[in-house]
């Protein structure tokens, strides 16, 4: 994963190739075994769990499509019949048309002593379209807009409200999905 994230107040961006988990500053290495869904940095929780980085660490990462585990009965719209076990199914969604999506993320620079420095990340998700939520997705990650860039890398803490703006003024093509080889 990709993502271009803002560096100082003058507007320099740098690409990086980092780890999509994100581990918090001044947190434990075990953070990760810990807590394994930090890939994801949910909306509703960007002013709790994430309060350290909103606001903070904004970056942006580059894809063209994005792939979701999805329990196979919720895939097909039905219960689970009797004694069958949940089955996972990897799906793949592409915008329609096709096109690059600018996907909100919040970094983290981690140091400890003794242990090289990461540099990682979590996508900032949230309720998905119904096309997403009709293949059995309950989240969806948060593409921005690119006239929202600049204001996304240089984040005021002092304005959350403008932040959430971004988030909430989204593109919004439709999400075509496949099961994935």
């Amino acid at each position: 994963m990709v993502g271009f994230f803002s560096l100082d107040r003058h507007k320099l961006r740098e690409i990086l190739d980092n780890p999509y988990q994100c581990r918090p500053a001044g947190k434990p290495a075990s953070y990760d075994v810990r807590f394994q869904g930090t890939y994801n940095a949910r909306r509703d929780s960007l002013g709790g769990f994430w309060k350290d980085l909103f606001g903070y660490s904004h970056g942006v990462a580059i894809v063209s499509a994005f792939f979701e585990n999805v329990s196979q009965h919720s895939m097909e719209h039905r219960e689970l019949a009797a004694g069958e076990q949940e089955k996972n199914v990897i799906l793949e969604f592409r915008p329609e048309p096709a096109q690059d999506m600018l996907v909100a993320c919040l970094w983290s620079k981690w140091e400890a002593s003794g242990q090289p420095s990461l540099m990682s990340f979590a996508a900032i998700t949230d309720d998905p379209p119904s096309e997403v939520a009709a293949a059995g997705h309950d989240r969806f990650i948060i593409p921005i807009k690119p006239e929202n860039i600049d204001a996304w890398l240089k984040p005021d803490p002092e304005n959350l409200a403008a932040q959430y703006a971004i988030l909430a003024d989204r593109d919004r093509p439709y999400y075509e999905h496949r099961i994935a080889a």
